[in-house]
């Protein structure tokens, strides 16, 4: 018989190969000493038998196979055997970013209409008070003590389920597994709807494209990161820090973690990593069992991974991979070869982002801001050409949740020489592929400036300016109508450059600028205090905050 088509379908067979090896680790607080404290481990076994259990409880309380359930539960044991218990009972969790607005994150639960609510105390009072899901919730679960609401509390169901049984869910392919919503960074936050395939050919391709074996140690700064590490058979070690503030990780508490630990692997956002890199430059930091590094969520600046990859032992690999919460992995690069492209991303190729990750389908398309409901080969580009970037693959999603006109916009249908058919996902990304097959990144779509003498594209843009000392990072952003847009810079300077030194970062900036046709054509700067950043990853520009910004300045 077949197993189920489920990531949580791995548990058992790790908790029977070594039932008392280490699954996950987390953090309890800061000793007097200012040590980090993990004081929580979880074994593989008790991963396996307490997720099942749980499920049996959520089952009591009528959460089961096919509910739709919120859940608000900070980075912490109880997250992922919920997670993994939800997983196993065919539950889909509807997760949302918890820093963004609370409008936002009203109008996402409102949205995916869950029958469940599972959160902390905080989030079932936020719950209460704001009228999260007041229509469509009718079971309330609290991890922790409950307050002034009713409903279940988890130990407490726990208890009246002790000793029943659990079986895993039978999942199919095409069956709901999670509905993910996006940071919102470049829009409104949407539900992407994950189906159980998508799940787990994540896995075999993240474990394939990297060489991930059993038996390693992974520091997972984002949580969902965590999700994969069971099914990889690698032991999870949850970093001290705030996962809504990456840019903000104390990386004293990180370094330390990797060496108590032997970490073998780490995934953190370009902000993560710009912070823990800088920090490692200034303090001459090895991490000798640190052998590979990934990075996503926006392109990572070369100057990043050069840094990084000075605190690693030379044979070990700093990976980007490109995709999006609706496709993921699309395609991935090796630091070294990043490296090397970095003299044509300076000149305004583009930011490479490698090749495609087997099986997937990549192809660039014609730059049209409408739906296109099927495809036919006139779409594409000229090769060479920038575009917009599609994608077909096991992890390519299908739809939204909810959102009919979102998914026309985003999807095209294809049909097949044998008549089936499937979704090819619009990336919202402009990129262009050269002669040896990579993908070179240009920006976003929606982020494009449409100047009267053409377009202009953020990512080959803002590298070129972005080689001069004084800046941090830049953002290319368009003032006035669409077609007769003028290009402005928006600059923001490395911390403690003196406000004297402006006049003559500026004239310096527009001279670089003249090196090249496209950049010559960028004639106005203005200086930023300090970026807004995506709440995700802390690394996305938000660069259509800083257009109104800059309109309202130009008044």
């Amino acid at each position: 018989m077949n197993s189920p088509c489920n990531i949580a379908a791995a548990l058992p067979g790790m908790a029977a190969r070594q039932p008392e090896a280490i699954a996950i680790r987390c953090p309890t607080g800061v000793g007097p000493d200012g040590q980090v404290r993990y004081g929580i481990e979880l074994s593989w076994r008790a991963l396996e038998e307490r997720s099942s259990a749980i499920a049996a409880a959520l089952a009591r309380a009528g959460i089961v196979r096919g509910t739709r359930a919120a859940l608000m539960v900070r980075p912490s044991p109880e997250l992922f055997l919920l997670m993994f218990a939800m997983f196993k009972a065919g539950v889909v969790p509807v997760l949302i970013d918890p820093g963004i607005n609370r409008r936002a994150l009203k109008q996402c639960l409102d949205e995916a209409a869950p029958t469940a609510f599972i959160g902390i105390p905080l989030a079932h009072a936020a719950r209460v008070v704001l009228g999260w899901a007041r229509r469509s919730c009718r079971i309330n679960l609290t991890v922790g003590r409950r307050w002034f609401w009713g409903g279940h509390t988890l130990d407490g169901l726990m208890a009246q389920s002790a000793g029943e049984d659990f079986t895993l869910a039978d999942t199919a392919p095409d069956e709901i597994a999670a509905i993910l919503f996006t940071s919102g960074s470049t829009g409104v936050p949407k539900g992407v709807v994950y189906r159980h395939r998508h799940f787990v050919a994540q896995v075999e391709m993240l474990g394939q494209m990297l060489g991930i074996e059993p038996g390693g140690v992974d520091l997972p700064t984002f949580p969902p990161f965590a999700l994969f590490d069971p099914a990889l058979g690698i032991t999870s070690v949850i970093p001290a820090m705030d996962p809504t503030r990456p840019a903000q990780a104390d990386p004293r508490k990180l370094i330390d973690a990797i060496r108590r630990f032997g970490v073998t692997q780490m995934f953190g956002s370009p902000a993560l990593l710009d912070t823990l890199s800088r920090y490692g430059e200034a303090h001459d930091v090895r991490l000798a069992t640190l052998r590979r590094v990934m990075s996503a969520g926006a392109p990572v600046p070369p100057a990043v991974v050069a840094r990084m990859a000075a605190m690693l032992p030379e044979d070990a690999n700093i990976w980007t991979p490109y995709g999006a919460t609706e496709c993921l992995p699309v395609a991935l690069i090796e630091g070294r070869e990043l490296r090397a492209t970095r003299a044509a991303t300076e000149a305004g190729a583009g930011t490479c982002v490698g090749r495609p990750v087997a099986p997937n389908d990549v192809r660039i398309i014609r730059i049209v801001d409408e739906p296109i409901a099927q495809w036919r080969d006139e779409l594409l580009a000229a090769p060479g050409d920038v575009g917009e970037i599609v994608v077909a693959g096991p992890t390519a999603t299908d739809e939204y949740f909810n959102r009919p006109e979102a998914t026309a916009q985003a999807k095209i249908r294809e049909t097949l020489a044998d008549g089936s058919s499937r979704i090819l996902h619009r990336m919202g990304d402009l990129g262009w592929i050269d002669e040896g097959g990579r993908l070179w990144f240009c920006g976003r779509k929606s982020q494009r400036v449409e100047a009267a003498d053409g377009p202009l594209y953020t990512e080959q843009v803002e590298p070129v300016f972005n080689t001069h000392a004084a800046v941090r990072r830049s953002a290319l952003v368009g003032v006035g109508e669409k077609g007769a847009q003028m290009p402005v810079l928006c600059v923001e300077l490395e911390p403690g450059t003196a406000e004297a030194a402006r006049e003559r970062i500026e004239a310096e900036l527009l001279n670089l600028g003249q090196r090249h046709p496209h950049t010559a054509r960028v004639q106005r700067l203005l200086f930023h205090p300090r970026f807004p950043v995506d709440i995700r990853h802390n690394a996305k520009i938000g660069r259509e905050a800083l257009a109104r910004w800059a309109s309202a300045r130009m008044r």
